[in-house]
């Protein structure tokens, strides 16, 4: 699990995601879980917890998802609660739906905020799901 706006925004995996100890040390206050392949986190009741199963690939059906992973990032972080992005190994689905609530939230380019948060750091977005991601049109 990695800082990408400290003590706001951290991108992580499956593991982090499940596990209260690492996310209540962290200042974590709600989790985004993208994964569609591991089993749902069993996490306190104070945490918020929002399962939105994603696939890598250019689904036609996941469209609705995506778009809702996005604005729910991007909403928590216009809240100011401090949030955790995860997929199963956090690096395509985790790292490009922050980037693009991040954009979204701050009024900038997609490809800019994903270079920097994805700089110096283990990443693996694939080109499908980042095409289907700014192709999707984001409301106010």
């Amino acid at each position: 699990m990695r800082s990408v706006i400290p003590e706001l925004l951290w991108i992580g995996n499956a593991r982090d995601a499940r596990d209260p100890r690492v996310l209540t040390n962290a200042g974590i206050r709600a989790v985004v879980d993208l994964a569609m392949d591991e089993p749902v986190s069993v996490l306190p009741r104070d945490l918020v917890y929002c399962r939105l199963p994603l696939v890598d690939g250019d689904d036609d059906e996941a469209g609705a998802i995506l778009q809702l992973a996005v604005t729910t990032v991007r909403d928590s972080l216009r809240l100011g609660l401090p949030t955790l992005v995860a997929c199963s190994a956090g690096l395509s689905r985790s790292p490009a739906v922050a980037a693009m609530a991040v954009a979204l939230w701050r009024g900038r380019e997609p490809v800019d905020v994903l270079r920097e948060i994805t700089a110096g750091a283990s990443h693996d977005v694939a080109p499908a799901l980042w095409a289907r991601l700014t192709s999707l049109s984001f409301g106010p």
